[in-house]
């Protein structure tokens, strides 16, 4: 069905009122509309697909550059995924109504803690179809409504998600303007959005670090800020050197143009010698232009000499900062200095080593001898994410269901009064 408000104030305010209805849905209802909305994007995958054609010709002609086409790029293959990342969220346990928090007065008023939705969220993210429908399910599940603004580098295949998802509400017999766009507003609809305080109640920026900071900037609806991911490995004098390898290659090169891509690996000076040139040659194999300090030059001529502004890169390609540092401690001070404090690892078979790091890193997620590949919704067994929040207030890393969900307290008494 087309969009019925020729505004964006007017859906805007749709928007709210449909935030009502859904927020009342019962648990069942929801799963069922959920996979309805999963079976309708199955059937329309050859439309969607043909949509999507359309940005991606765009997008070349526009030279957007690699990273960004892979994020917009849809096939029959990522179409399935959007479907099942839909079931999944379906079957996740539903997190309105849970008690949080139980206690009754001394003058016997019982108070319950629960957790109700947040009403309308909004989106602003660059050239991500698939953030369209995965930020559209968990606001369902969650019992909100949702507006979205994916950007022009996406429109044509925004366009066709959220004609196929607003079908899929009317005919659940949910309301379809619980799913609204502004992208046919362009930079009106973003601003409109951002500045809707009233009508939309949080606002979840995905994006590059200027969409991100132009977002929080010029914001009046609350923001829950998502960060680029400046993402490091550091290689401990104990990392096992297969696991290293492995673990540098699968954050680097599994996908490249996500923020939880690797994009600087510190490796601790003594185990440079045995570490540095099978690591080396395995990037080179892979397609990976290092981009190192004058010690990891010297292993590899293939090196290019890094700069200042490579230890703040978020490269979003195959392109990798390798610095030899003197200790953890050093490895501590440059995360501290350059992280944009989404995601850090340490490969270690030292057990101090490991706790000082996921102690003292202060990021989002911290891990051991694991890929930084795994900080992401659906790995972490959310069905989907609304994106990865770098920020400490209310949502921090990964960001699902729970995350979409307010609280209030409901007070039974039978007759007090305050003193």
């Amino acid at each position: 069905m087309t969009l019925t408000a020729v505004s964006v104030d007017e859906r805007l305010r749709l928007a709210k009122d449909a935030a009502r209805e859904v927020g009342l849905l019962d648990s069942a209802t929801k799963t069922a509309m959920l996979n309805a909305i999963a079976d309708a994007i199955e059937a329309a995958s050859a439309d969607i697909v043909a949509a999507n054609a359309d940005d991606l010709a765009r997008g070349r002609d526009a030279d957007i550059g690699e990273a960004l086409l892979d994020r917009l790029r849809l096939d029959a293959g990522r179409v399935a995924g959007l479907a099942a990342a839909v079931r999944d969220v379906a079957e996740l346990p539903d997190p309105v109504g849970r008690v949080l928090d139980r206690r009754t007065l001394p003058n016997g008023l019982a108070l319950e803690k629960v957790a109700v939705p947040f009403g309308v969220v909004g989106s602003i993210y660059e050239a991500r179809p698939n953030v369209t429908v995965d930020i559209a399910a968990l606001a369902l599940r969650s019992g909100n409504a949702v507006v979205l603004r994916g950007g022009s580098a996406a429109q044509s295949s925004n366009a066709a998600l959220v004609e196929v998802m607003r079908r899929a509400l009317e005919r659940q017999a949910v309301s379809p303007e619980a799913i609204q766009t502004v992208d046919d507003f362009g930079r009106d609809g973003a601003r409109a959005l951002m500045n809707a305080r009233g009508l939309v109640d949080v606002l979840v920026p995905r994006g590059s670090a200027a969409l991100i900071e132009t977002v929080v900037t010029q914001s009046t609806v609350p923001v829950i800020e998502t960060g680029a991911g400046v993402v490091h490995v550091y290689l401990d004098a104990t990392a096992r050197a297969d696991w290293a390898r492995e673990i540098v290659l699968n954050a680097k090169t599994q996908r490249p143009s996500v923020c939880n891509a690797v994009e600087t690996v510190l490796v601790h000076r003594d185990a440079a010698d045995r570490l540095l040139p099978d690591l080396l040659g395995s990037l080179a194999a892979a397609g990976v232009r290092v981009h190192g300090d004058e010690t990891v030059a010297a292993y590899d001529p293939r090196v290019v000499a890094a700069t200042e502004e490579d230890w703040a890169a978020e490269y979003l390609s195959l392109d990798l900062a390798v610095r030899v540092v003197d200790d953890l401690d050093t490895a501590l001070d440059h995360i501290r200095r350059y992280s944009t404090h989404h995601t850090e690892s340490i490969i270690t078979d030292d057990e101090a080593s490991a706790s000082r790091f996921l102690a003292e890193v202060d990021s989002a997620v911290v891990l051991v001898n694991a890929s930084t590949r795994f900080t992401d919704g659906g790995e972490f067994g959310f069905g989907a994410e609304v994106g990865i929040s770098t920020q400490k207030l209310h949502a921090r890393g990964p960001m699902g269901l729970a995350e979409l969900t307010s609280t209030k307290w409901l007070g039974r008494g039978d007759g007090q009064v305050r003193a």
